[in-house]
């Protein structure tokens, strides 16, 4: 075979070859995976800020005559006193299982006919660790147990019968689910509680509802 043959068959095997198409190329890209219309597109607990209602039943087992020169008729002081407490409280989940909020809340409370009834306005830090926590069929935790403390200061009203300026300690145990509704969650709380100056514990039930944004 002439050189001459031999370079025009070299150049159209190149050409062939070039012409060729890739075997990756050849082929059909694969087709993209098909999204299961099952599947959630969001979160089945929400976590993040949140605001919190709740309203219950508080207790005074001591209520002390602050300012007997303005109350003289309440010297003795008014003994055990109850009533309606209400609280609203806006936070964060730091994790799935901490928590921290400002809250406010005020009570009502009646004592003994001579002492009569007051009123109670605190405000401070609530910090929340939920320490046992139950999943649901599809394992997401929903029911969760936790232990809380909360302190700050509180008013009294009228001035200088139970108190003045105070300070209030509470702790206690709750629980709490996470409803099918995603943001809201509903929960129950029982707390000791603590009037430092005024010496004054107590305790306090309140039901709990809670909205995650």
């Amino acid at each position: 075979m002439s050189c001459h043959a031999l370079r025009h068959g070299l150049l159209l095997t190149l050409a062939l070859a070039a012409a060729a198409p890739a075997p990756g190329r050849a082929q059909d890209a694969a087709p993209a995976p098909v999204e299961d219309p099952r599947a959630p597109r969001f979160k089945e607990v929400e976590r993040g800020l949140f605001i919190g209602f709740e309203a219950g039943w508080m207790a005074l087992t001591r209520t002390p005559n602050h300012d007997p020169v303005k109350y003289p008729f309440a010297t003795g002081g008014g003994g055990n006193a109850q009533g309606a407490v209400i609280g609203l409280h806006v936070g964060y989940d730091v994790t799935d299982r901490l928590a921290l909020a400002l809250f406010a809340e005020g009570a009502e409370a009646k004592a003994s006919p001579s002492y009569g009834a007051f009123d109670l306005l605190a405000a401070g830090l609530d910090v929340r660790y939920a320490f046992f926590a139950s999943r649901d069929r599809n394992g997401n935790e929903r029911f969760f147990v936790y232990a809380h403390g909360r302190g700050g200061s509180l008013l009294s009203h009228p001035k200088g019968l139970f108190s003045d300026t105070d300070l209030l300690i509470a702790g206690g145990l709750g629980a709490e689910y996470f409803t099918q509704l995603r943001h809201f969650s509903v929960g129950l709380q029982v707390d000791g509680l603590y009037v430092l100056a005024a010496k004054a514990p107590g305790f306090a039930v309140t039901p709990v509802v809670r909205y995650t944004f």
